[in-house]
């Protein structure tokens, strides 16, 4: 027996530049995926445009609320929950926009997602909220509307129709846009 019989034999023709290109292609994917954008998180729910799903829950303060009874005004809903940072983020935008009082101004109702009371409502007297905090104890609503996460912000036109869903935290931009979709005036920038 020979040295070169113990050796493996070479590919022959462009066979030998196989498993390079291989790692190249596997590499430039690892790449891509590691610095590809975010997917966009205000689009995407299967209920765009379709009328919203119903619900009746109770508030913290024990008052019943119907969604259909909101019908003929726009409407804001979002899932939220105390222990949530990007919920603290976008508190003082819900709260601005509550407190305006124009004409066409949405309905805006809060409906904690995975949450004590306790907690909700010293999250609701540290950020000063009014709007409704409804109870969703069995998440049926969020199961209802697909929530996977919060916050999630879903905005309804007077028909009662899914226009625009926000996944994340909303800033004024993203707000605004979910506003606007729904025939309703945009906040305007901060002074």
């Amino acid at each position: 027996m020979t040295a070169n019989s113990t050796t493996s034999p070479r590919r022959a023709g462009p066979a030998r530049f196989l498993p390079p290109l291989l790692a190249v292609a596997l590499l430039a994917l690892l790449a891509y995926a590691l610095v590809k954008p975010s997917p966009d998180t205000r689009l995407g729910s299967t209920l765009m445009d379709a009328p919203a799903p119903d619900f009746t829950l109770t508030s913290l303060d024990e008052r019943p609320y119907t969604l259909t009874e909101l019908r003929g005004t726009p409407v804001v809903l979002n899932f939220w929950a105390s222990w949530c940072v990007p919920c603290r983020q976008e508190a003082p935008l819900l709260r601005a926009l509550d407190e305006r009082d124009g004409p066409g101004d949405p309905a805006l109702l809060g409906l904690l997602f995975q949450d004590r009371d306790d907690p909700a409502r010293a999250f609701i007297q540290e950020f000063s909220l009014k709007y409704p905090t409804l109870r969703d104890p069995k998440l049926a609503t969020a199961i209802d509307y697909g929530v996977a996460g919060v916050p999630e912000t879903f905005f309804l036109d007077a028909q009662g129709v899914i226009r625009h869903v926000d996944r994340g935290g909303l800033t004024r931009e993203r707000l605004n846009e979910g506003l606007v979709k729904i025939g309703v005036p945009a906040l305007p920038e901060q002074d």
